[in-house]
């Protein structure tokens, strides 16, 4: 009778015992976070405020910790600073002082500062890490090490780490990373390979601060819990722009020597506002929480956004910048930096969701408020027919229409989710996100409060904090991984790179600005709406501008020639061929266009793309003067260039398109497949006489146009309308328009920019009829006009 109840006894003791050994090895996972550079100014701002977080949140469920301040300073200055930071901290508010003062106490318990600078620094850390483990019986879960120092330490401290410091098998390695993350693609692949010699890519969180912006990072949480009413709006059909936007009222005083080497774009636009950007553009996917998926759907919009050019920017620099600049940095009076501490800059994207849509990314310092924010402005389609007075006020479809994720400061001053109500009620996170209450005479982009639904956080968090706790969780998806940080900096060198002589517009700073840093944007070119004043302050060697001048018209080879600035140069090129292509259609009823390749044309198909409305391209065949020989799709490609900068901003009938037939049966201008004879047949059946009504050349420094070279033994003379050649420079192999095909033109132009041109333009006005040697001084159209186009840089130097 006894027995079964002992049996019960024992079953439930063996229970008990199995239970507190679960619970005992739970409590036995222990995390060593080392802050280095513990005695920085991020670390005493943020982190250690982030670090006292992160044991408040996971005090009490299954961890232990220990908190290890690190640094260069010797170890008695370095606990002095350590203690004074530590006894600042604060708790939420919803935390009673007594027990704030408790945990406060326990963190101080927890944390210690030592000087570490040598590998045997680092192997002391290990061995004292291990004997606290060991005296106390815990399981290591893993280590955590957060580079609050500069990049050029990063090499040195991971490998102290790799080779010393590691934790042991079945532990984790985290290892944290501020920016700047390299200063071009070149310098941040160097960055990346060193550090991928000592950690693996899942150790690395690569921080930026502000994707742990509360705003920020509710963008997918708020795509995701609002799918049904975004799925038919988060597109190129309802969008009518975005503007990812970062305003500072401060100036660069005290850290000019970091930006004269960042700028505003390294510093603000190429890290947290793309990654903003890609937030917002990202396909959404099926499920958020998914790190790995979330990830790749960023790489994925990277890969979408189209290139930049010079006329996608606008630049500033408040005026005292270059005053900084010498004082801090003991430059010498006739200083003047280069460097831009305003930008704004036009981005587009190539996919189906965002055709055609302007994202607007703008920051600046020394500006007229603080303030941060993500604003999708939706197209508005609707007419009332009463009048406004009239209008229901939150319902009204001729109101504006808008989402906006507030980042924070400005008017309202916290972070927030503002929907516009004539859209939809959102959905946001009771727990976390509250319903604001009107602030009667606020006005947020034009409207009062009242006009959006409205959320804040229920307990606001600093960015750190956030992040912190990320990196504790493993959460990937709040950092930038190598492949992201490499695709960014392969969409911004190539601008940054163009920009690097570039002066920037000066404004005074402050409220001051007026309308002088207002931009507007055409296709894809943005622009100052405000001309340049003559000079805000007194300044050395001020350059004419383009209105001081009219366009010069002289001969050049006894050729008639039009000079001018480069902007009106090219105004007067597309006018010109407007006019021919509109005599061209009136006679024939269609025009032959055939146009070069390279970076001088470039500006000219912006200019017919977003300023000849009138250009008559449904009735124009477009056809390449030369090609290089990689597939169509190569950013090497002639024709890719053309279609990035014109076809794509045109409604041209897709037959009226004739790329040249350099990738056939997959093989790159192999002469058996008969490309160039293709070409010359389909020229003979479409063009009369296979004469071209306009021809567009370019002058490379050689003498060379087309691709038709000095020495080359192809398409300088002979009956071969299109013929293959090589080129000096790779791609070698070329397919080109030969000079008797060109010299059949009615009109041929030739345009010549830039001060590099200046020497070939001066040799090629003295040499006769050489284009064995200049293939240029061949062009002479045999019954057309030819017409030289050339910036004053090239003409005159």
């Amino acid at each position: 009778m006894k027995r079964p109840g002992c049996w019960k006894m024992l079953a439930v003791a063996v229970c008990m015992v199995l239970l507190a050994g679960l619970q005992a090895q739970d409590l036995q996972g222990h995390v060593s976070v080392i802050l280095l550079g513990a005695t920085g100014d991020l670390a005493k701002k943020y982190l250690w405020q982030g670090l006292f977080q992160l044991y408040l949140d996971e005090v009490g469920k299954g961890y232990s910790f220990s908190f290890h301040g690190a640094a260069l300073t010797s170890t008695k200055q370095g606990q002095e600073f350590v203690a004074k930071v530590l006894e600042s901290l604060s708790c939420p508010e919803d935390v009673a002082p007594e027990r704030c003062a408790e945990l406060r106490g326990r963190f101080q318990q927890r944390s210690q500062y030592r000087r570490l600078r040598t590998s045997e620094d680092y192997m002391a850390l290990s061995k004292d890490i291990e004997a606290q483990l060991q005296h106390e019986g815990l399981r290591e879960a893993g280590r955590i090490f957060y580079f609050s120092v500069p990049p050029f330490a990063y090499a040195d401290i991971a490998r102290s780490i790799n080779s010393s410091c590691r934790p042991g098998p079945g532990a984790w390695l985290r290892v944290v990373l501020e920016k700047p993350f390299g200063h071009d693609r070149l310098s941040a692949q160097q960055l990346a390979t060193e550090l991928r010699s000592f950690f693996q890519e899942e150790e690395m969180y690569r921080v930026d601060h502000y994707l742990g912006k509360q705003a920020v990072a509710q963008i997918l949480p708020f795509r995701d819990q609002n799918r049904k009413a975004l799925d038919g709006l988060w597109n190129r059909h309802h969008v009518e722009r975005v503007e990812i936007i970062m305003k500072e009222t401060v100036d660069a005083e005290g850290r000019t020597g970091f930006y004269e080497e960042y700028g505003v774009i390294r510093d603000v636009l190429q890290n947290h506002l793309t990654e903003i950007l890609t937030l917002v553009a990202m396909e959404l996917p099926y499920n958020v929480s998914s790190s790995e998926a979330v990830l790749r759907h960023k790489l994925q919009a990277f890969q979408a956004l189209r290139g930049l050019h010079k006329d996608s920017a606008v630049l500033g620099q408040y005026q005292a910048y270059s005053g900084q600049v010498r004082r801090e940095q003991q430059k010498p009076d006739s200083f003047h930096s280069l460097t831009p501490t305003f930008a704004g800059i036009l981005v587009h994207m190539d996919n189906l969701r965002w055709e055609g849509v302007p994202f607007i990314l703008m920051s600046g310092k020394a500006l007229d408020e603080r303030v941060g924010y993500v604003r999708i402005l939706f197209r508005n389609q609707a007419y009332c027919a009463q009048t406004e007075t009239r209008w229901v006020a939150d319902q009204s479809q001729c109101l504006p229409r808008q989402i906006v994720f507030y980042i924070g400061h400005g008017e309202l001053g916290s972070p927030a989710v503002l929907v516009s109500r004539n859209l939809f009620r959102p959905f946001l996170p009771s727990g976390s996100w509250k319903e604001v209450e009107d602030r009667p005479g606020l006005r947020l982009f034009g409207r009062p409060l009242s006009d959006f639904y409205a959320y804040s956080p229920v307990r606001e968090q600093d960015a750190y904090s956030v992040l912190i706790s990320h990196i504790f969780h493993g959460r990937k998806d709040s950092f930038i991984t190598t492949e992201n940080l490499l695709a960014s900096w392969a969409f911004w060198t190539p601008l940054l790179d163009s920009l690097a002589h570039e002066a920037p517009r000066l404004y005074p700073g402050g409220a001051e600005n007026g309308h002088l840093l207002d931009f507007e944007f055409t296709g894809t070119q943005l622009r100052f709406s405000q001309q340049q004043p003559e000079q805000l302050v007194p300044g050395p060697g001020s350059a004419p501008s383009p209105s001081d001048f009219q366009v010069l018209q002289s001969k050049y080879r006894d050729s008639p020639l039009i000079s001018a600035w480069p902007e009106e140069l090219i105004a007067k090129l597309a006018d010109d061929i407007e006019a021919t292509a509109m005599r061209a259609v009136r006679r024939f009823g269609e025009f032959h266009l055939a146009l070069s390749g390279g970076s001088s044309p470039v500006p000219l198909f912006q200019q017919l793309a977003t300023r000849h409305y009138g250009f008559p391209w449904a009735h124009t065949h477009l056809w390449l003067v030369d090609e290089r020989c990689v597939p169509l799709r190569d950013p090497e490609s002639n024709f890719q260039g053309l279609q990035a900068h014109l076809l794509q901003h045109i409604r041209v009938p897709y037959y009226n398109v004739h790329p040249m037939p350099v990738h056939l049966h997959q093989r790159l201008c192999a002469e058996e497949d008969q490309g160039a004879q293709m070409y010359a047949s389909e020229i003979s059946a479409l063009v009369t006489n296979s004469s071209f009504d306009l021809v567009l050349l370019g002058m490379g420094t050689d003498g060379h146009t087309a691709s038709l070279f000095p020495q080359s033994p192809a398409g300088l003379e002979g009956p071969q309308p299109v013929v293959l050649t090589r080129s000096p420079s790779k791609p070698h192999q070329r397919m080109s328009l030969s000079l008797p095909l060109i010299n059949r033109a009615r009109k041929v132009a030739i345009l010549v920019m830039g001060r590099m041109k200046r020497e070939i333009t001066l040799l090629v006005s003295r040499v006769g009829h050489e284009p064995k040697k200049w293939p240029i001084s061949g062009v002479l159209p045999s019954s057309g006009q030819l017409v030289w186009y050339m910036d004053y840089e090239a003409f005159l130097g």
